[in-house]
């Protein structure tokens, strides 16, 4: 037989030791077969299955040579020192002659012995035989040594047996014997039947059996009795159930008796612990009962409903372990009191209640609305920021609006933003209106020409220290000017004055600037003294803080890329507080010239450039003069029919040969030749 063998030796005693994996089958052949066995042999085969099988043999061939009682040559199966059979022979017809009859040993064991004498003359073949383990019915053996071997109930299983035990029974740790039980022990699952001992037969005398019935808390006990119920039933002066009887016992409730042959039926305890006392004496007779429990979940009240939400899911009842959320409407927020939740759920308890009370669905808001610079707001529906309230912003006017709306409206929405119809949050900003004054100019000269009124010329800015100049507000923060003006001011911080036509008004807007940004082409004067040639005489600067617009300080329009370029024949008006009558004037003047040819104002001197065009008067002798530098020539536009009229800055008093002469122009930088430069000046910085 295969198999690992140990030699295990203590004090010179030595143990053979084999440990093996038993096979379930298996083959044993005479030696040299299928060839004649020889002579003179003396052969054994320990053959083995698994503990609780029976091992078979069954011969598929066997040829050793025939003899009265098998004496010369032969074959033994020997089960526990027990001769199963000696054999020889050839045919199946052969009083020795095993045949094709499986051999059963009684046990898992058998031995083979092969026995030949000194001469095989006919040269017989010998034996094979193929063994297996067969599955022993212990149940109705005796081979387990024990009969019977189960006190009640035996199951035959593979390799060995179980015993089990009739109702009311309890099967003892011998795994054999079988005793009563009563009461059965604790009963936790959420449904099962009980019943007496021995039923349906009678049940035994003197008994006290205890069954608990404890599930969890959450679930009620509903007890089934069936129909088939007898417990004794004596009645002595109106007592009942005084030796026979069943008593059931609930928390919190009155302990009843029952007996007789009418059936309890069912039984609704409302409790998750039910005990049940059984009681017989040692007299009489009762044939018992049965039952079958079962639970049902504790049942939550409605939990109601929240007003401006909903309560799901909408059950007609709630038990245990259920559990509600709680969603507000759009528009609408949770609130547990004074705190906002971002979600809500509430389970049904095992005592039947909601662990949490429902919370309140509170109106959102969507918080302050964002301030408008140069402008408010106002409420049009609703208050105190709800929900769907409407806002309407409005610039403030005159001086400020939006880019082509009046108003803009915006919702408090869902998302707590305030947002217009395309769910944008973002406010627009206001521009200032450009180029609109409060007093209509008239015919005048800058050189001799007409003093300004307030209002009229409201986009003047005055820079009365050396270099005296001037320049035109084109924003609440940005004011263009001459290079030559602020050349060599780049890191310095210049004061200007507006909302003016006095030098020596005590009460001016004071701006001070922030950044100083010259064109890059324009040819800076030299440290020798030598001029510029005037060409990209152009430069912009940027105020410390926001100038504070109204009907004395303005900006003046920028042209656009589409307007008609400055032309010959063109009126404009220009201004400052240049020389008047040779000496420098005090106060703001300004007067309406004409745009000429370059060719036809060209009297020699410094080079003309296309940046460049001239204007002047060749009746009155209007021009401007050495002061007015940087300062505004404009040109009247037509409006979009709200308004009556808004000036456009188209040049900038950049130099001339003369001033006052009629034959000689002034020389002005031509604003639209620079408006890329001057938009991405402004948004860069």
């Amino acid at each position: 037989m295969d198999g690992v063998h140990l030699i295990i030796c203590l004090l010179w005693a030595c143990v053979n030791v084999c440990e093996c994996d038993l096979a379930m089958f298996g083959e044993v052949s005479s030696p040299q077969y299928p060839d004649p066995y020889p002579a003179d042999l003396q052969k054994q085969w320990d053959l083995e299955v698994p503990q609780g099988f029976q091992i078979q043999l069954t011969f598929n061939h066997l040829d050793i040579e025939p003899s009265p009682n098998c004496y010369y040559d032969s074959v033994s199966v020997v089960s526990d020192r027990k001769v199963l059979g000696k054999f020889c022979g050839q045919n199946s017809t052969d009083r020795f002659h095993p045949g094709d009859k499986p051999i059963l040993a009684p046990g898992n064991r058998l031995q083979l012995l092969f026995l030949t004498d000194d001469s095989n003359h006919e040269s017989h073949l010998g034996f094979s035989a193929f063994y297996q383990a067969v599955d022993t019915d212990e149940c109705s053996s005796s081979s387990v040594g024990i009969d019977p071997p189960c006190s009640q109930i035996c199951l035959n299983t593979l390799g060995s047996f179980l015993c089990a035990c009739q109702h009311g029974y309890t099967l003892q740790p011998d795994t054999r014997t079988c005793i009563l039980e009563c009461g059965g022990g604790l009963h936790s699952e959420l449904e099962g039947s009980i019943s007496s001992p021995g039923y349906p037969d009678t049940s035994p005398l003197n008994l006290d059996c205890v069954y608990n019935i404890s599930v969890q808390p959450g679930f009620m006990i509903t007890l089934n009795f069936s129909q088939n119920f007898h417990i004794e039933r004596v009645d002595i002066q109106g007592s009942t159930c005084l030796f026979h009887w069943l008593q059931v016992s609930v928390p919190g409730e009155d302990t009843k008796k029952y007996c007789g042959e009418k059936s309890p039926g069912v039984l609704k305890t409302k409790s998750h612990f039910v005990q049940l006392k059984y009681h017989t004496d040692r007299y009489g007779e009762s044939r018992g009962w049965s039952l079958r429990y079962t639970t049902e979940r504790v049942r939550c009240p409605d939990p109601g409903s929240v007003t401006n939400g909903a309560v799901t899911p909408n059950f007609p009842q709630y038990l245990y372990r259920d559990y509600i959320h709680v969603r507000c409407n759009p528009g609408y927020k949770l609130m547990r009191g004074d705190i906002e939740i971002s979600r809500f759920k509430s389970i049904c308890q095992s005592n039947g209640q909601w662990n949490v009370p429902l919370p309140e669905c509170k109106i959102i808001d969507c918080g302050a609305p964002k301030p408008l610079l140069n402008g408010n707001f106002t409420f049009i529906s609703g208050e105190r920021n709800e929900y769907q309230s409407v806002i309407e912003y409005q610039c403030n006017k005159p001086y400020y609006r939006f880019g082509d709306t009046p108003k803009v409206r915006y919702k408090c929405a869902v998302n707590r933003k305030w947002v217009e119809e395309n769910n944008n949050d973002v406010i627009p900003p206001c521009y200032p209106v450009c180029g609109m004054n409060t007093e209509d100019l008239s015919a005048g000269r800058v050189f001799g020409g007409k003093p300004a009124r307030l209002g009229e010329i409201p986009w003047q800015l005055f820079h009365k220290s050396s270099t005296r100049g001037g320049a035109s507000l084109i924003s609440d923060y940005w004011a263009l000017t001459a290079a030559h003006v602020v050349d060599g001011y780049e890191s310095k911080n210049m004061t200007w004055l507006g909302g003016i036509i006095n030098a020596l008004n005590e009460t001016p807007v004071t701006i001070k600037t922030e950044k100083i940004i010259i064109h890059p082409n324009y040819k800076k004067v030299g440290r020798d003294g030598r001029s510029s040639d005037y060409n990209n005489d152009i430069a912009l600067m940027k105020m410390s803080a926001m100038v504070p617009l109204g009907p004395n300080i303005r900006p003046v329009c920028l042209p656009k890329k589409t307007d008609e370029a400055v032309k010959e024949g063109m009126m404009g008006t220009v201004s400052g507080f240049g020389v008047f009558n040779w000496t420098v004037s005090n106060v703001l003047r300004y007067g309406h010239v004409q745009v000429y040819s370059l060719k036809s104002c060209d009297r020699g001197g410094l080079p003309v450039s296309d940046n460049m065009f001239c204007a002047g008067d060749d009746v009155q002798g209007i021009d401007s003069c050495r002061g007015d530098s940087g300062g505004p020539l404009f040109f009247p536009m037509l409006g979009d029919g709200t308004e009556d009229h808004h000036y456009v800055v188209r040049g900038i008093v950049s130099w001339g040969p003369k001033c006052a002469k009629k034959i000689y122009k002034g020389y002005y930088t031509k604003v639209q030749n620079y408006l890329d430069w001057i938009e991405e000046t402004m948004a860069n910085n």
